[in-house]
């Protein structure tokens, strides 16, 4: 049978949140009373195989997360499909934006990742390795001082749409001088939203920040003026006081591994925190069969940074991306991605309230 709609890579609480959400939904009238759907962990394409099935017995809508690939035969074939990425980020999908009707999560993760940026700023400043390992011998007399938190550092948010904004204002509060880097400063200056950001240009925020913090979404349009693969390269980061800590919460192809450990080894960088890396499924594998090595100078950097931090060996600090997987971020991110849903069945007529582009230019 063909369903109404498939959830791909749905894992853990979040597969019973998209089920507790169309249960509610249904019973409220917001979707039909014979809705049916499928909630798997598995991607999109493990899917098929497992079942036997061709991408024509797809129905017209699904959501997934990042590491699903949507079949040609299901786009090209039919109706025009619709697609729900069940992640703020959408540059896996971006290249179909003509073919596919495509929306992304923009709000149900705001707090959670923003908080997880400023955990890794306390870690990196706070020296949190260096600081733990001396426990084993009661070291006191050769640590470093740790920074810290004020006015006197300066500390840069690329990125404030919503997850940036809120990064923006968590690093007030914890009494920095902040300042923010974005493409759409000219909209954004203009929304009562902003009206107290300290907005500031590329070059200026590169020489004069102490703490940079990504929170851009990847765009790989060259075409673009978002485009920002490599945005943090050798000849930008070159430019950066001596000292600086680095934060990367959404992507690593914006903040290259290879650019991050040349910068610490020759001591620029003091620090390096992140949860996101460039080619996350090499890294897995390579993790996963116990190598150290890569032919690519990103895995390659990112492997040495990975097993550093495990051993404690630098003030460099490393996770899975869940940022998103807090407790309340792990519920509304099923009810944000449902009320995609009832939309899409509704008022949408096929079509999402807001689906890319989202930006024009």
């Amino acid at each position: 049978m063909k369903y109404d709609i498939m959830h791909f890579e749905a894992l853990g609480a979040e597969a019973a949140h998209l089920q507790e959400e169309t249960d509610r939904l249904i019973a409220e009238g917001k979707l039909k009373k014979d809705f049916s759907s499928v909630i798997t962990p598995l991607t999109l394409q493990e899917y098929l195989k497992q079942e036997n099935l061709s991408g024509t017995d797809l129905p017209d809508i699904v959501t997934t997360k990042t590491h699903s690939v949507l079949p040609d035969e299901w786009v090209n074939s039919g109706a025009k499909k619709s697609v729900i990425t069940r992640s703020a980020g959408y540059d896996h999908f971006e290249h179909l934006q003509n073919k596919v009707n495509i929306a992304s999560l923009r709000v149900y993760c705001v707090k959670a990742v923003a908080q997880t940026a400023i955990k890794f700023l306390y870690a990196t400043a706070g020296y949190l390795n260096e600081y733990s390992k001396n426990t084993l011998s009661f070291e006191r007399n050769k640590t470093h001082s740790f920074y810290e938190l004020g006015s006197d550092m300066v500390a840069t948010v690329f990125g404030v749409g919503n997850i940036g904004a809120e990064a923006y204002r968590l690093l007030v509060q914890n009494g920095l001088t902040v300042q923010a880097v974005d493409v759409r400063e000219e909209e954004l200056k203009g929304l009562d939203k902003y009206k107290d950001f300290h907005f500031v240009d590329k070059e200026t925020a590169i020489k004069n920040s102490d703490v940079i913090i990504n929170v851009m979404n990847l765009t790989k349009a060259e075409e673009s003026r978002f485009y920002n693969v490599g945005y943090f390269d050798q000849e930008t980061l070159s430019k950066a006081k001596d000292g600086i800590i680095l934060i990367n919460v959404t992507r690593g192809e914006i903040m290259p591994e290879h650019v991050v450990l040349e910068g610490m080894e020759k001591g620029q960088v003091v620090g390096f925190a992140t949860d996101v890396f460039s080619y996350e499924e090499r890294i897995t594998q390579a993790l996963r069969n116990g190598e150290t090595k890569s032919d690519d100078p990103d895995v390659d950097a990112a492997l040495t940074l990975i097993h550093r931090a495990l051993d404690r060996e630098a003030n460099v600090y490393v996770q899975p991306h869940q940022g998103f997987n807090s407790d309340v971020a792990a519920v509304h991110k099923a009810k944000e991605a449902m009320a995609h849903v009832a939309y899409f069945f509704n008022e949408g007529k096929g079509m999402f309230k807001e689906q890319l582009p989202y930006y024009e230019g």
